[in-house]
């Protein structure tokens, strides 16, 4: 390979760019209404990391994570924690998890939200205990790559991260 070959692999202009997933694809795909993922969006619940609304008619742009994020933000409402709670622990979780997301343990309590991280249970939004749920967002993440894989599919030229 020559080196000006080695030079244009380096080239960051030239680097895979991630898929990036529209408004409506990432609402189909999380599946959620529109309107929840724009309400979601306007209150910097998740706002999407790859390109934000700049005005009317603008588009959104989301990443795979943040794709993750809004299925497992899904799964907690499903699991009966309010809306505000949900706020709560996802500005924790952004605060103190340095790891993948996907590798983190929420345990559901009643309405209080807890993280297992490692053999350590934080409790998220500081109250008490109830009955215990396992949310593994390992698993979340394999419903949402499968949810993902017709995208993928239709769009072979895009790298995934």
């Amino acid at each position: 390979m020559s080196d000006q070959q080695h030079d244009h692999d380096r080239d960051p202009q030239h680097a895979p760019v991630e898929a990036g997933f529209s408004g409506t694809k990432a609402a189909k795909i999380v599946g959620i209404s529109y309107r929840q993922l724009d309400y979601w969006a306007r209150t910097d619940l998740v706002r999407p990391s790859l390109t934000d609304a700049r005005g009317s008619g603008s588009r959104r742009e989301y990443s795979y994570r943040d794709l993750l994020e809004l299925r497992v933000i899904k799964s907690l409402l499903d699991a009966g924690i309010k809306l505000e709670s949900v706020r709560t622990a996802f500005r924790y979780l952004r605060d103190h998890v340095d790891t993948d997301i996907a590798s983190a343990h929420l345990v559901i309590s009643g309405s209080d939200v807890v993280l297992c991280d490692g053999e350590q249970l934080i409790d998220v939004m500081r109250r008490g205990q109830g009955v215990l749920n396992i949310l593994p967002i390992g698993g979340v993440k394999d419903h949402l790559d499968a949810a993902l894989a017709p995208e993928l599919a239709a769009a072979p030229d895009r790298v995934a991260l």
